[in-house]
């Protein structure tokens, strides 16, 4: 496993690598706001074993350095997309990729499945809706904002009763990467992340979309989602039995072999670490 920063035009992106010799998959994983790459630190394990997987830390969260001026998701969607491609060829470069598979592994075009969890959504989804060539199929886990409670009181309100239903190792990342962040890069992202209608963006995805939902999760209730699938040309929902908004933590293999049947990455490993 690698660890790179990256800069595109003054913004500071790390990105954490586990590169695969033989498969042709690559993945992207996306954090939400305020958090950081830790909050997918189990589903990139579960991965890494069947594709190359990339964590990022976009630029103002993970104890890494906030811009001055705060970009909003399409100007982050585009900075993303220059940090990847840099990474993939990085990837590609090092050698650990050898033969046909490898060099599709390392970042070909196409080839890269992007997963964002919360807001790393609508991040996801403005990279794919701008950038077709580099994402092949697109995973929302929680995708916000709700439609129906698309303000700051009310995201508020769900993200309490979801800390509730958190295991202690979730909110210990959850809490310890917001006071990394800290409260004015937050509230400068908690902005655009209201701003942006994902479900009129999702309409025109030119890419198949997955959305993974905890069957607990008060951020991502099952009626938005499915209003949200139904915007989009080609979508269906994955549902994780009894799981709170950080499913790809509490229940990382369940929402591995749901990305796996959805993108045809074969087997990853049914266990679930303990939450």
């Amino acid at each position: 496993m690698g660890v790179a920063t990256v800069e595109v035009r003054g913004h500071a992106f790390r990105v954490t690598s586990s590169i695969h010799p033989r498969s042709a998959r690559s993945v992207l994983l996306v954090h939400g706001i305020g958090i950081s790459h830790r909050a997918f630190a189990r589903l990139h394990r579960e991965l890494e074993p069947f594709a190359s997987v990339y964590s990022v830390d976009l630029p103002g969260f993970g104890s890494l350095p906030a811009p001055r001026r705060s970009p909003g998701v399409p100007e982050m969607a585009s900075l993303l997309g220059r940090a990847v491609e840099r990474a993939l060829a990085a990837a590609g470069a090092s050698g650990r990729g050898t033969g046909a598979a490898g060099r599709e592994a390392a970042g070909a075009a196409g080839t890269l499945i992007a997963v964002g969890g919360s807001m790393g959504a609508q991040w996801v989804v403005e990279l794919a809706r701008q950038r077709p060539d580099l994402v092949s199929r697109l995973v929302a886990i929680g995708p916000v904002v709700n439609d129906a409670r698309r303000t700051a009181a009310a995201q508020g309100l769900a993200l309490l009763a979801d800390t509730l239903r958190e295991p202690p190792s979730a909110n210990a990342i959850v809490f310890g990467d917001y006071l990394r962040c800290g409260p004015r890069w937050y509230l400068r992202q908690l902005r655009p992340m209201l701003r942006y209608r994902i479900e009129d963006r999702v309409a025109g995805l030119p890419q198949p979309l997955l959305i993974v939902r905890g069957g607990r999760d008060p951020i991502a209730p099952a009626a938005w989602c499915e209003r949200l699938a139904g915007r989009a040309p080609v979508a269906r929902i994955a549902d994780i039995p009894g799981q709170p908004h950080l499913a790809q933590h509490t229940a990382p293999a369940a929402v591995a072999r749901e990305i796996a049947r959805f993108a045809g990455i074969p087997g990853p490993a049914a266990a679930e670490p303990p939450a």
